[in-house]
């Protein structure tokens, strides 16, 4: 049996002691240690393991500010997490940064070692081929995303395929990690459900594993390959941006299955663990209600965290004072002493995208987005646009979006040139995607995250290209002599 099963092993084995005299587990048991990864529960039960690392629910706060705190969209002040995202804000994080190591390296990785002991072990387990072929697909999709995320943080990283594999692992190359994240997916999706019928929300299915591939391929810009993904996406006639306006998309009572604009989320509850962290840091400080968004009603037994959770000024006005999206952004309040306070300058605007009646402390129960129908849409758009220019399928798909958002539609007198619709795009991508974590990845692709750090007063000798990957977390460096830091970083 593989190394995970010695894990399960001892985990098992310590757990029973302490209750010996009242519960005899004979070896015949399907929880006999030599038994635990050949039955469909114990296999499942990995699987499932390697979901919950994937969707962390806290830690989705730090990685939605990882990646928008270091644009043009989104600031950050005050509290302890100050302290970590002032470095993101000024480009002078290090590899010693808390958050690489706890919120972006090691979940992921974590999720990479449950899914190799289930690709490992499923050949071994007593259940049904059909079973069986869905639980591999799903381990590799899982396994294949996490590295996807690696990479889009860090490079090319170790690819650790099995559990077995030694602690030093050197990275690796660019067409090694691409070719693996890509051939991961095309190997899983024929042998996923289709949307819908996944026995889960949450699970994959062929749409949104061909999401995060088609984003994959977007993101290193294989533009006729992403498009090709999307438009499969587009054709299982599935899926909708048409079904809620915006200001509703996010409610909690509009999520699951219902809800065809999510192709995938990190499921939230209000509880403890499994919580949506997000709106205790976005909301104001003494903050008592808004007459933006009077449905949401403020009750003492929700936190407001010391840390605040802003939206930049310049960014919040280049939206369209009609847009609704803007119905979720926060530029005023009333505070406990019934003062109206004004926040949309000095870059404090707030971000209520994931607002819950029902919070309790800091648990909201509002699913966090991974992959949106409207991303899809968009990232159909930017391809064509990229092989050969606006067209009107690109038109037609951008205005999707923003018939949704109450915006006239864009036209070929505004945006005619690959350039002039590029920009359009990416502006609507940014008014669109407030608070999930996309921000960063966008402006790499469209080349301005450097530019317009240094724009807004961000060091030129701190915004170098180095900046475009996050550094390899120095625990990392240390427990493995074979992986090389990112150039730049000490």
């Amino acid at each position: 049996m593989k190394k995970i099963t010695q894990y399960i092993t001892l985990l098992l084995l310590g757990s029973l002691s302490s209750c010996s005299d009242v519960l005899d587990v004979t070896p015949n048991s399907e929880f006999a240690p030599g038994n635990v990864l050949t039955t469909e529960a114990g296999i499942k039960s990995l699987l499932f393991s390697a979901y919950a690392q994937q969707q962390t629910q806290q830690n989705s706060r730090f990685i939605i500010n990882d990646s928008e705190v270091c644009t043009d969209m989104a600031f950050n002040s005050g509290g302890a997490e100050n302290g970590q995202l002032l470095h993101l804000i000024n480009f002078s994080w290090e590899p010693t940064l808390g958050t690489f190591e706890g919120d972006m390296w090691a979940p992921n990785y974590r999720c990479i070692r449950d899914a190799n002991g289930v690709i490992e072990n499923i050949e071994g387990v007593n259940a049904s081929e059909e079973s069986k072929k869905l639980i591999l697909a799903e381990a590799r999709a899982l396994r294949a995303q996490a590295f996807a995320i690696l990479y889009n943080f860090f490079g090319p990283v170790p690819l650790r395929l099995s559990t077995e594999q030694t602690g030093d692992l050197a990275r690796a190359t660019e067409e090694e990690i691409k070719n693996f994240i890509e051939s991961e997916f095309l190997a899983a999706i024929p042998d996923l459900p289709d949307p819908g019928q996944e026995e889960a929300f949450g699970r994959f299915n062929k749409g949104n594993a061909s999401g995060i591939l088609a984003k994959f391929y977007l993101n290193t810009k294989q533009w006729q390959k992403a498009a090709d993904a999307c438009k499969t996406i587009i054709d299982f006639n599935y899926y909708s941006t048409g079904q809620y306006a915006f200001k509703d998309l996010f409610r909690v009572e509009n999520e699951g299955m219902s809800n065809r604009e999510m192709l995938l989320v990190l499921p939230c509850r209000n509880e403890v663990d499994f919580g949506n962290w997000f709106m205790a840091g976005a909301l104001p400080p003494n903050f008592k209600s808004t007459a933006q968004l009077p449905e949401f009603v403020y009750q003492a037994s929700m936190s407001n965290f010391a840390t605040q959770y802003r939206l930049r000024t310049a960014f919040v006005n280049s939206m369209a004072e009609n847009d609704q999206r803007r119905a979720l952004i926060c530029t005023s309040y009333v505070n406990n002493n019934n003062v109206t306070v004004n926040i949309l300058n000095d870059d404090n605007a707030r971000s209520f995208k994931y607002w819950d009646n029902s919070t309790i402390g800091n648990n909201s129960g509002n699913d966090v987005p991974v992959l949106r129908y409207a991303d899809i849409l968009l990232s159909r758009a930017e391809a064509l646009n990229e092989l050969s220019g606006p067209s009107e399928e690109t038109f037609t798909l951008i205005n999707q979006i923003r018939k949704r958002a109450g915006l006239p539609d864009l036209t070929l007198t505004e945006a005619g040139t690959k350039e002039l619709f590029r920009e359009a795009l990416f502006k609507e991508r940014g008014w669109e995607f407030i608070s999930e974590g996309k921000r960063r990845e966008d402006l790499i692709r469209q080349g301005t995250f450097l530019s317009s750090a240094i724009a807004r007063g961000v060091s030129a000798a701190l915004a170098t290209p180095d900046k475009l990957l996050f550094p390899i977390p120095q625990s990392e460096i240390q427990a493995n002599k074979l992986c090389v830091q990112n150039k730049g970083y000490n």
